[in-house]
């Protein structure tokens, strides 16, 4: 691998087996199995994605849902072995791919805290270095010491990405997680990652908004049904997306919401209420 390179995919195909039929408990898909009685439909969500990212790129990846986006991030991240082809990386990986996914509800936060920092690979040693940090960032004051199954989505999240992101790794992946949390915590958080672009960090990026994906990323991908249709500049990928965007939508025009009617009793009960409400005016005129 050349030295520029962060990651480097050749011919990447990922296939999953979907039942064609609905299994019930364990022991009738075992009894199924050895009587190879369950049928199986193909399904590639990847195929022949090849490509090269050199290091210190910001990649923004662009599809529509089903397009094969987070099970691309998976391979690369190691969570799925590719069916077909090969995944080269040179650098720590940092996966922000589902955050809080490893919790464990009836622990606290602060015992999450080390949990989950060491399925990241973390010492102990550093998390006591960096739990102020964590805790700070995360926004969850006194709640660190609740369980938890008591925190709302936006919290485990929170908590997720404060950990996740307390080092600064050579290739951070990032699905969707700059949406967690209200709106100041997405400001933030969007700043915390913008900050690890001066250590050179290699960003592979998903997300639904095209305009963070341009103010984040230099470059950009589109994935289309599991394939790869276009690489290269944000500028040049950006338009192309656009113009999907408006086709998808000519295609497919949402239906028009229908005017809901109103009965002949509503409108005779509003016209006496502006009636009484007009003489009550009068009254205090």
């Amino acid at each position: 691998m050349s030295e520029e390179n962060a990651i480097v995919l050749k011919n990447i195909g990922m296939k999953f087996n979907l039942s064609k039929e609905k299994v019930d408990s364990l022991k009738d898909y075992v009894i199924k199995s050895l009587r190879r009685q369950i049928e199986y439909n193909e399904f590639w969500a990847l195929k022949d994605v090849s490509l090269t990212i050199k290091k210190g790129d910001r990649v923004g990846i662009l599809g529509f849902n089903g397009a094969g986006k987070s099970t691309l991030l998976k391979v690369i991240a190691g969570v799925f072995k590719p069916t077909e082809g090969t995944v080269e990386k040179h650098g720590k990986i940092a996966p922000l791919l589902e955050l809080g996914a490893g919790f464990e509800k009836q622990y606290t936060g602060k015992e999450n805290i080390y949990l989950y920092g060491a399925m990241l690979g973390y010492s102990k040693q550093f998390i006591d270095e960096k739990y102020d940090e964590i805790v700070e960032f995360s926004e969850l004051g006194e709640f660190i010491d609740v369980p938890v199954q008591n925190y709302s989505s936006g919290m485990k999240s929170r908590l997720g990405f404060s950990i996740a992101t307390i080092v600064s790794p050579k290739i951070l992946i990032l699905d969707e997680v700059l949406s967690v949390g209200d709106a100041k915590f997405r400001k933030k958080s969007e700043k915390k990652v913008m900050s690890m672009f001066d250590s050179g960090v290699t960003v592979l990026f998903v997300s639904h908004s095209l305009e963070q994906v341009k103010r984040i990323c230099d470059k950009a991908m589109i994935l289309d049904h599991g394939k790869l249709v276009a690489f290269g500049g944000i500028d040049e990928i950006a338009p192309m997306y656009e113009k999907m965007i408006e086709t998808y939508e000519l295609e497919n025009p949402r239906p028009k919401k229908k005017k809901k009617k109103v009965s002949k009793k509503a409108v005779e009960k509003k016209e006496s209420e502006d009636a009484a409400e007009k003489v009550s005016e009068e009254t205090k005129a």
